[in-house]
C-alpha cells in the first residue's frame, strides 16, 4: 500500500498509523477472530505480533487473532482487473456500491472491461476482467466457479455481463431496502450508535485498566 501511495504521491502518514491503530481496535476487546478482506491480512499479522510480543513481556494476556477470509477474499476493479474494487476509486464506473440503484448496477456491469473473446470462461491470468465477472456471480449467488460456468454456457460476455448485474441487483435488492428504511428512521440510528458506544466502552474499560497495571502506567 505504502509503494502503491508513493508512486501516486499520496503517502500520508495516515497509511503508517492505520493498521497500529486498527491493532489497538482489535486487541483492546481481546478478539480471537477477525473478518478480513485479502488486503488487510498483513495489517492483522502486526495485530498479531503485537499480541505476541506484549504476551511475551508481560504474560499471556492477549490472544492472538485469527483472521476469517471467505471464498471470495478481493473483489476486482470492473474497470481494471489488476486492482481491487475500492470506493475510493475515482473511475465511477469501476466500483458497484450496495446502495446503487439497479438501473446503476447494470449501466456498470454492461461498461466492465472484458477481452475479445466472446466466450465466458475463468483464467483469472489470462482473462482477469472475464474472471472478475465469474467470481462476482458465484460470490453473490453462493455457487462454485464451476457452476456458474455451467450457467454461462452458451452466452457471449456481453449477455453474460447482463446475467451477472441481474443476479447482483437480486442480492441486493433487500439490502438497499434496508439502507433506506434505516435513513428514513434517524432517531432509531443516533439510539443504536449510542448503544453501541456504551457497550463498547463497558466492555473496553476493565482491559485497558488492566494494561494500564501490567505496564506500569497505574
Amino acid at each position: 500500500q505504502m509503494k502503491h501511495a508513493s508512486q501516486n504521491n499520496g503517502g500520508t502518514v495516515g497509511l503508517l498509523t492505520y493498521p497500529v491503530l486498527q491493532a489497538a481496535d482489535i486487541l483492546l476487546y481481546k478478539s480471537t477472530h477477525v473478518p478480513v478482506g485479502e488486503d488487510q491480512v498483513l495489517h492483522l499479522e502486526l495485530a498479531q505480533d503485537i499480541a505476541q510480543h506484549f504476551n511475551k513481556k508481560y504474560g499471556e494476556f492477549f490472544p492472538v487473532p485469527k483472521a476469517i477470509l471467505t471464498t471470495t477474499k478481493k473483489i476486482k476493479s470492473l474497470r481494471d482487473p489488476a486492482v481491487k474494487m475500492s470506493k475510493s476509486d475515482p473511475q465511477k464506473l469501476a466500483t458497484v456500491n450496495i446502495a446503487d440503484s439497479p438501473d446503476d448496477i447494470v449501466l456498470k456491469f454492461r461498461k466492465a472491461v472484458t477481452d475479445f473473446t466472446s466466450e465466458v470462461s475463468y483464467d483469472p491470468d489470462g482473462r482477469p476482467g472475464v474472471s472478475n465477472l465469474v467470481a462476482i456471480h458465484a460470490a453473490v449467488l453462493g455457487l462454485s466457479i464451476r457452476e456458474v460456468l455451467h450457467q454461462a454456457a452458451g452466452l457471449d460476455t456481453a449477455r453474460y455481463k447482463m446475467l451477472v448485474a441481474e443476479s447482483v441487483v437480486q442480492k441486493f435488492a433487500p439490502i438497499r431496502d434496508e439502507i433506506k428504511r434505516l435513513r428514513e428512521d434517524k432517531s432509531h440510528l443516533i439510539k443504536v450508535l449510542e448503544d453501541g458506544a456504551e457497550k463498547a466502552k463497558q466492555l473496553a474499560a476493565p482491559i485497558y485498566q488492566e494494561i494500564r497495571k501490567l505496564v506500569g502506567f497505574q
